[in-house]
């Protein structure tokens, strides 16, 4: 049975002192992995009595990007390093420089098998979880933004089949890929995602922070926030954009109620009912989308921004990497 976003509730808060960045779970297990400002990735036993969690150092860095892949755990950070370890001994397999520059998320296939990761050298690297080598190199963002600035690639996801993979940028711009061929299939644009301040500041802030790809592919879902009137803070409404992508047409643009801040995370029903998105500004958010309606479900606050999250196997519960906390966030069967 699908679960019903009208019962969802934070059941479970675990407070941290680090600001925890990334989120992942191990596949039928209650165990999740994240990792955040303190250059560290933690693994922790959600079901234990007292949940302890555990450290593994390695980065030197904020970790942004998690990633569990069956017995291997593969971490992302501001250092431009990926390091790959065994699950069960929690020692290093490998670490590769593998950018530039910061990265800023990495994604797993839906069969574990790839991963990629987004940074801000602009490049998104698409890697083999067993061997380490890379695949291939997607580079379809500028380095500089339009007024002649450096740009960030914040955002990647691949499609439930696995065969497509998009990313997204600091301007707005989003490409979707063809994985086996490295083909750049679409072009979209969300500019109102991204500010730029010609005379205050002369700076720029936003970007498309999250996307997701609904259960059939059909349709790409875009987060991040609306249009910013003090650069200084991220003050705007958080934005959700949709789109047909093979036709190159939004069909759907939710630009925010009261909730301002940055979407960072996007998933779809499976069954293509509703749209979760999640993140925040100073206090987080989680609110569920009505696709037909237009129109939101049900939205609550949590403390602190939320950075990431990802739900367990039967969809029942959402875990939310935040600003000094770790949610869990339950909602019951309809």
């Amino acid at each position: 049975m699908p679960a019903d976003p009208n019962q969802v509730k934070i059941a479970n808060t675990i407070g941290r002192e680090e600001i925890d960045f990334c989120i992942d779970r191990a596949a039928g297990s209650t165990k999740i992995y994240f990792g955040g400002s303190d250059g560290k990735a933690y693994e922790l036993d959600i079901a234990a009595e007292k949940p302890e969690a555990v450290a593994m150092e390695g980065h030197a860095g904020f970790v942004t990007g998690i990633a569990v892949c069956g017995n291997i755990l593969i971490t992302g950070a501001y250092d431009g390093q990926l390091i790959w370890r065994d699950v069960t001994t929690r020692e290093i397999i490998r670490q590769i420089p593998a950018h530039d520059k910061w990265i800023r998320k990495i994604a797993s296939s839906p069969d574990k098998k790839l991963i990629t990761s987004v940074a801000d050298d602009m490049k998104c690297h698409l890697w083999n979880v067993e061997s380490g080598e890379l695949v291939r190199t997607f580079e379809g963002h500028e380095l500089l933004t339009p007024q002649h600035y450096p740009s960030m690639l914040f955002a990647a996801a691949f499609s439930p089949d696995g065969q497509l993979l998009a990313t997204a940028d600091k301007v707005g711009h989003i490409v979707v890929w063809d994985v086996n061929t490295g083909n750049q299939l679409a072009a979209l644009e969300a500019p109102l995602m991204y500010t730029w301040d010609p005379t205050q500041r002369r700076h720029s802030i936003g970007g498309i922070r999250s996307l997701a790809f609904s259960a059939d592919g059909t349709l790409l879902a875009a987060g991040g926030t609306g249009q910013i009137n003090n650069v200084d803070h991220l003050e705007a409404l958080a934005r959700i954009e949709i789109f047909d992508w093979k036709a190159g047409e939004r069909t759907h643009e939710f630009p925010g109620d009261e909730v301002k801040g940055l979407v960072e995370f996007l998933a779809f029903d499976p069954e293509g009912k509703w749209l979760v998105a999640v993140g925040g500004d100073h206090s987080g958010f989680v609110k569920f989308i009505d696709l037909n309606e237009k129109k939101i479900i049900k939205q609550i606050t949590a403390p602190g921004h939320i950075f990431d999250a990802r739900f367990n196997d039967t969809l029942d519960t959402l875990y939310l990497a935040a600003f000094r906390n770790v949610l869990v966030c339950e909602f019951k069967a309809s």
